[in-house]
């Protein structure tokens, strides 16, 4: 038998598995993971960067981009650091409506997660049942900002606007006829409350079809059982967060530990993993969806029976209504000042972080007095998960990377920033 020399692999920047432009330099003796050397740097955009020299509201929309699966989740972080310093009151309704859409983005986070990692070990099937399901809640988004991605919907001081009384309709047209059109607006009668209980009250059965295909797939298990082992005490010292560390057995979990916004509130379980291998990471994540479905039904439920403001009265720092604007000087000076230059935060430095789907999305900021940040910097979760690459690919196949970088759940735009 010929002796096999050790060599060197490019896994990516371009490779579809790789969940963004992750280029990873693998030393691989046979097909087997000697070393993994993660190459970060190849869609550095610079967020925290432009946000030095942007008033405080016109980085809400970079925050979105930051991890493009888990949009509302990027803004709330950031905003509780603005809200943190400047020792804003949020009102009751606003916070409902922030949680209720934390969990609604978690949700599209995880379906994003396991729809590709499944794609990424061979399952074609999966990817399609929850992209169905991504539909749903990318129109929940677009009732509410507008837009299906990048909502920029939270502001200092609760959100842009509260919850629309109608759902929009899907019209017949060249390519739907009025049966179907009529078939797809069947749950849109009501208002966006409605449309959204109606999917609480389907999605377990969703997940009950996920799991079907996969919980006990035998291929699956043998992808996942075993695959990129972490224990306990390492999960701790590579600074893992969320799922990651929950996998690995720790029952860490922000809403619960360090409650913010109304969580306290709420009732919802933190499932933990044994085993901190990449099918306990998949059965966390999961059960985190019908979890997340759960603190959904509860917001949905107190936002029907409790009406009132979603935004501060401050005009210092949130805009007036339209009307009061155009009928009184005070607030059309206010609205003005917003307008122009924005707000000051007082002199200081303050660290936020929310339980965002992937981990501790953490925000610190830095204010000198001035409308724009002196300094920001953003803990992003992906990062600490990627630098254990290494770690957790070494002496597994080629084939594993793959499993491994989709049990990480990374997204590149929170990595470089």
């Amino acid at each position: 038998m010929p002796e096999i020399k050790n060599y060197t692999l490019n896994f990516g920047p371009q490779h579809p598995a790789a969940h963004g432009v992750l280029r990873l330099v693998l030393e691989m003796d046979g097909e087997v993971i000697e070393r993994a050397d993660p190459h970060i740097g190849l869609l550095h955009r610079a967020t925290e960067k432009l946000a030095e020299s942007k008033p405080y509201n016109q980085s809400i929309g970079y925050m979105d981009r930051l991890d493009y699966v888990s949009m509302m989740c990027n803004e709330h972080g950031y905003l509780l650091a603005i809200e943190k310093l400047l020792d804003l009151e949020v009102p009751l309704r606003a916070q409902y409506i922030r949680v209720m859409y934390d969990e609604i983005t978690r949700i599209l986070n995880h379906l994003m997660w396991i729809g590709t990692h499944a794609l990424d070990v061979g399952a074609m099937t999966m990817f399609l049942y929850a992209f169905r399901e991504r539909e749903d809640l990318m129109d929940m988004y677009e009732a509410v900002s507008g837009a299906r991605m990048h909502a920029t919907y939270y502001r200092p001081g609760g959100v842009a606007r509260d919850l629309p009384e109608s759902m929009p309709q899907y019209q017949a047209d060249n390519w739907r006829s009025q049966k179907e059109a009529d078939r797809l607006n069947a749950n849109r009668q009501g208002s966006l409350l409605d449309f959204i209980e109606d999917f609480t009250r389907r999605f377990p059965g969703y997940v009950d079809e996920y799991e079907t295909l996969l919980t006990d797939n035998r291929i699956w298990k043998q992808r996942t059982v075993g695959i990129g082992v972490v224990s306990e005490d390492r999960a701790y010292q590579l600074g893992f967060t969320g799922p990651m560390l929950r996998g690995s057995g720790v029952a860490w979990d922000l809403r619960k530990k360090q409650p913010y916004e109304v969580y306290d509130r709420l009732d919802f379980d933190i499932p933990v993993g044994s085993n901190g291998d990449c099918y306990d990471r998949y059965l966390v994540r999961v059960e985190e969806m019908r979890q997340s479905n759960r603190i959904i039904e509860q917001c949905v439920d107190w936002l029907r029976r409790n009406p009132g403001p979603v935004l501060s009265d401050n005009h210092k720092v949130a805009p007036p209504r339209r009307e009061e604007m155009k009928a009184d000087m005070e607030a059309l000076i206010h609205h003005f000042k917003l307008a122009s230059e924005g707000y000051q935060l007082p002199e200081g430095e303050v660290y936020a972080a929310v339980e965002h789907p992937k981990g501790e999305f953490g925000v610190y900021l830095v204010s000198d007095g001035t409308n724009k940040p002196y300094r920001l910097k953003v803990r992003a979760p992906g990062f600490a998960h990627l630098s254990s690459m290494n770690e957790m690919a070494r002496g597994h196949m080629l084939a594993d990377v793959v499993a491994i970088i989709g049990t990480q759940d990374i997204v590149f735009g929170e990595i470089d920033r």
